[in-house]
Formats: C-alpha cells, structure tokens, sequence
C-alpha cells in the first residue's frame, strides 16, 4: 500500500486517493475552453487509508488502466441520467469513461489497493473539472441522492 506512495512519488488528490501526473503532451489541441495538452497521464491510487474516489465530471474522455490489485468499482451516471457500475480486476483492466460523465470510484471486496493508469484526452486541465454536491444530485436526478451520497464532497 504505502510503498506505492512512496515509490511513485504520489500526493493526496482532491477527489480522494493519491495521484501524480506523468505526462503531459507537448502537442496542444483547441478546445471551446482554450488549449489543452493533446493528452495528459497520471497514477491514481485507493488504498485502505483512501478507499473511495468522488463523484466528479470532467469535459474530457478518460481511459483507466488496472496496473496493480483492485477490485475497484467505478460508479458512472452518463448524460442519459443512466446509472451504471463497473469493475476493474485481473479479468477486465481496462474501462474507457467518456467526457461528461460522473464519476465515482471505491474499493471492493477487501482490496487493499488498486493502482489505475489514466489517460485524458484532450489532457486534464482543472477548468474541465466539477464535484456533485447533494443540491445539484437532488435537483438532476433525487432517485440517485440516497445511493449516490457516499460519493459526495463534503
């Protein structure tokens, strides 16, 4: 657990768990946004300490890859309101999470770790980048707040 901190030299991430980003693409692409890196990587680790990622959106597509133990359940409301779960494990490693999509993300069945690769494209930037808060679940989609809520920034 903590010798994956340390050794990828990773630091507490604002939705939970740790990160560090390892690229960023010296190619920018335009956006209604302004410009972003073609594409940007980074490790993302829950461990026993930090076991739940919140629920959050981004404008870009992202691509998760399983490098190390899990399971982890990623928690994914689409635009279509359509609430939807899946698993990274030794069977399935991969899962590709569309721009626009909420995202939460937690360990299961006892894992004690699951180390993710993540690729963004067109690259992260924090302007791209919102938490769901109670209100806005409650006003959007009240069905989900009660299953939702563990996922919520406090």
């Amino acid at each position: 657990m903590g010798g994956w901190i340390e050794r990828l030299g990773l630091e507490p991430h604002p939705e939970g768990g740790y990160f560090r980003r390892i690229y960023t693409s010296p190619r920018v692409h335009p956006t209604p946004q302004g410009e972003r890196a073609l594409a940007t990587s980074i490790y993302y680790l829950l461990d026993r300490d930090q076991p739940l990622g919140r629920l959050h959106r981004n404008r870009s597509d992202i691509l998760h890859y399983l490098l190390d133990g899990g399971p982890v359940e990623y928690v994914l409301l689409g635009e279509d309101g359509v609430l939807r779960r899946e698993r990274l494990d030794v069977s399935s490693r991969f899962l590709a999470v569309p721009g626009g999509c909420w995202k939460a993300s937690h360990l299961v069945e006892g894992a004690a770790r699951a180390l993710v690769a993540e690729v963004v494209t067109p690259g992260f930037d924090y302007a791209d980048h919102e938490f769901c808060d109670a209100a806005r679940l409650g006003r959007e989609h009240p069905a989900l707040l009660e299953t939702l809520r563990p996922f919520l920034k406090v």
